[in-house]
């Protein structure tokens, strides 16, 4: 039997996810193993504890948040590991050729969280509320919505942020709610955004199993990597992959990354449990939240997630939204 050998960060999330795909793995009857593989970004993070520890909020400080992957996808690369699960959110839009994306499975809730305890809503915080949060989207999102609001720059995992907002460091947080889910710390959590309020990072929610393609050999037989990618397709969910893939592409075609104010959010519409149809919906907003740019629309089965995440990113463009993403922060 080939033992599969999953790469992950050494974080609490990142090790539920491991460990969440592996278990899946064994149920399907493999041997599995998970290595912790320490990555740039984390390195950067530990060493200055004035950057975040999250891709959203290193980006305005890097080019890329592919520093949150890079010693795992050199590990695949070199063969020390068969299989990294990532946050599909931390991925460029621009995988590398050597490797596939085998797997995307069942999305968790991809709405952003308001997390607080004295205040259930966004609404309900007082004036000048101070919010933790590094991402620019949710900044922009949120200024559309209280223009009133401070921001706070808070780091760490998702203990250490919320021991934050306990200690006052913040009045509210804004999370993923799927991290939150995931670990079992929803307790503070009263409001759910909904998603034409703050639109989620493109993938956001999703996993995504990565393993080497086909055409890139690291042992002289191949059936090793045969099996593990068959393995990790049967954790595949079509729906999530055609709306994270219709996502992505959006963002690609805006140019963008992590550190732009654009949310995209693609899903089913189902009758009786059959997808009859897909919703998308984005935002792109200015930098201050002073402008936005909000589309909706339903396509009809038939159109490929890349034709119509294209066909999303022109109607962006057409309506100003190169121009709303050159604005200064």
């Amino acid at each position: 039997m080939t033992q599969i050998r999953i790469g992950s960060r050494g974080s609490q999330l990142a090790l539920w996810q491991a460990n969440h795909i592996a278990a899946a793995l064994r149920d399907h009857g493999h041997a599995v193993e998970i290595e912790v593989i320490r990555t740039t970004g984390d390195r950067i993070s530990h060493a200055d504890p004035a950057l975040p520890s999250d891709p959203d909020g290193l980006a305005p400080f890097t080019s890329s948040k592919g520093i949150f992957i890079k010693e795992i996808e050199e590990a695949l690369a070199a063969g020390a590991i068969d299989l990294a699960v990532h946050s599909l959110k931390d991925l460029p839009t621009a995988l590398d050729p050597r490797f596939i994306l085998a797997a995307i499975p069942p999305r968790a809730d991809p709405r952003d969280a308001f997390v607080c305890e004295p205040y259930w809503a966004l609404h309900t915080l007082p004036l000048g509320g101070r919010v933790g949060t590094s991402s620019p989207r949710r900044r922009a999102q949120l200024l559309a919505l209280r223009p009133d609001l401070r921001f706070v720059e808070i780091k760490g995992n998702v203990d250490t942020r919320l021991r934050k907002l306990a200690s006052g460091a913040c009045d509210a947080l804004v999370l993923a709610a799927a991290g939150l889910d995931r670990l079992a710390r929803a307790e503070w959590v009263h409001q759910r955004f909904a998603l034409d309020e703050l639109c989620p990072a493109p993938g956001q929610g999703a996993l995504a199993l990565e393993t080497r393609a086909p055409s890139y050999a690291v042992f002289q037989d191949p059936s090793r990597d045969q099996c593990v990618r068959r393995a990790a397709a049967a954790l595949d969910h079509p729906a999530t992959r055609f709306s994270v893939e219709a996502e992505r592409t959006v963002l690609h075609a805006l140019g963008g990354g992590c550190q732009l104010p654009i949310g995209v959010h693609c899903a089913p519409i189902l009758d009786d449990g059959a997808t009859i149809a897909w919703r998308i919906h984005a935002q792109v907003l200015a930098p201050d939240g002073e402008r936005m740019i909000c589309l909706s629309t339903v396509t009809p089965l038939g159109i490929a997630a890349p034709a119509l995440g294209l066909q999303l990113a022109e109607d962006l463009k057409s309506r100003g939204a190169l121009e709303l993403l050159e604005q200064p922060a």
